[in-house]
């Protein structure tokens, strides 16, 4: 680094600095510029956490409470050392969509079905423990062997192709709308400069929420009744509802039609850990652990999903920021995450949430359930599976025409006996299955962050 280069450095509290890359200590820029990069954070998970609880009916409120909580809660168990913030994963969608139609079948209200979901996804986040202790005891490449991206790849996609539908019905509502929301979000991601490229989807609901405000289709009388401070959980939108009204079939149904997802997000918690490493420059998954980071992320969800909020799951959007400003300092990420606590104590700013139409979510769920099929796509690109194999061939198009084909063909789910499991459940398992138990080649290419096969 040149003498002018170390000088500006010195002047501007620069950790580090070369000719390619800018590296900030957040804590030398003082606590006005640290509060800014944290509010930069909220922003940019808030567009996706507040979605999920949108689509899914569960509580904005607590939603961003447990949020907060999460991310804190992983930052203590992987030493505080990993800059990344948990916001709500859109994996479960699926799960929550065919528990609820299937507790309403039964004669459930829409509050106490989402609580049996979520049941099932707090019992789905113990598999990260599971898979932590497997890999703290054999090692991260043994265990990876068995979810190859032959695998996760198809159920990656099923899973944004399984929810296209809602979004089209919601779209349907009011396409100007939807259109509205759709062109923000293309335009801010691919043209936008600096904060705008980083929350294309923020962007896209604003712009269709003021534009339904003029139009007069949105009702801001709740607004008015709503209190600036309240307390955001309550007890029947806990899982505590379940166990007082306990049907005990429905409570296996969803534990096994929900569970079999949680091989998918763990599967992009580890793709998560690698790019977040990357873009560090520092082995996580070495350093604290690929064990501890998935523990804190199961620990969060788990947790999160006994008071009633979305399962949660690391935050690219985040690791997006991260790149952009060059603040590494995970302390900035917990500033994001109190102050998505201190918001989840206003109803007024939930109600303001959830007054939001219908077709706005449609739209931005639109792109956001094709960029879950896209990530699985290039999850098989990125890996060179070899789709000439005929065992890859089979393994992938049985995951994605049973998840498909369930869901709309067979009422959301299949019932064997008194358990229900979805297509997303029935395709996840038989795709490990046959992985397994067909000839050829079994695992996956472990990297490492800088990219290099291990």
């Amino acid at each position: 680094m040149s003498l002018e280069m170390s000088n500006f450095a010195r002047k501007n509290k620069i950790e580090h600095m070369d000719s390619e890359n800018v590296i900030y200590d957040a804590r030398k820029l003082g606590t006005p510029r640290m509060m800014i990069l944290g509010v930069q954070h909220m922003f940019a998970m808030f567009g996706a956490t507040v979605l999920v609880p949108l689509i899914t009916g569960l509580d904005v409120s607590v939603t961003l409470l447990f949020a907060g909580i999460g991310t804190l809660l992983f930052h203590f168990i992987s030493k505080w050392e990993v800059p990344a913030f948990l916001g709500s994963s859109f994996a479960f969608l699926g799960g929550y969509a065919s528990v609820k139609e299937l507790g309403m079948q039964q004669g459930l209200s829409e509050t106490l079905a989402l609580d049996y979901a979520c049941l099932g996804v707090a019992c789905a986040g113990l598999m990260y423990f599971l898979m932590a202790g497997l890999i703290k005891w054999f090692g991260v490449h043994k265990i990876l062997h068995f979810f190859p991206p032959v695998v996760t790849g198809p159920v990656v996609i099923a899973i944004g192709l399984v929810l296209s539908g809602s979004a089209i019905s919601n779209c349907q509502t009011n396409w100007p709308l939807a259109i509205l929301a759709i062109v923000t979000v293309i335009v801010s991601s691919v043209w936008g400069k600096g904060i705008v490229k980083i929350i294309p989807i923020l962007l896209g609901v604003v712009v269709s929420y003021v534009a339904a405000t003029f139009m007069g289709e949105v009702d801001f009388t709740k607004l008015g009744e709503a209190a600036w401070i309240g307390f955001p959980i309550s007890k029947e939108r806990t899982i505590l509802a379940v166990f007082e009204d306990r049907n005990a079939t429905l409570m296996l149904s969803t534990i096994l039609a929900v569970m079999p997802i949680a091989f998918a997000t763990i599967m992009e918690h580890i793709g998560d850990m690698f790019a977040i490493s990357s873009t560090v420059g520092k082995d996580f998954l070495s350093n604290p652990g690929l064990h501890r980071t998935l523990s804190g992320d199961g620990l969060a969800t788990a947790l999160a999903s006994m008071f009633g909020a979305p399962a949660n799951t690391t935050y690219g959007e985040n690791t997006g920021v991260l790149n952009l400003t060059k603040v590494f300092d995970p302390l900035v990420i917990r500033i994001a995450a109190c102050l998505a606590i201190l918001l989840a104590f206003c109803p007024k700013f939930a109600c303001l949430i959830q007054l939001m139409p219908a077709a706005t979510i449609g739209g931005v769920s639109l792109i956001l359930y094709g960029m879950i099929s896209a990530v699985g796509v290039r999850n098989l690109v990125e890996e060179n599976v070899d789709l000439k194999s005929s065992r890859n061939v089979f393994v992938a198009a049985l995951i994605m025409v049973l998840a498909i084909g369930v869901k709309y063909g067979s009422n959301d789910d299949i019932a064997f006996g008194p358990i229900h499991l979805s297509g997303l459940a029935i395709a996840s398992i038989v795709g490990i299955f046959l992985n397994a138990v067909m000839p050829g080649k079994l695992g996956m290419k472990v990297k490492s962050f800088k990219g290099k096969e291990k």
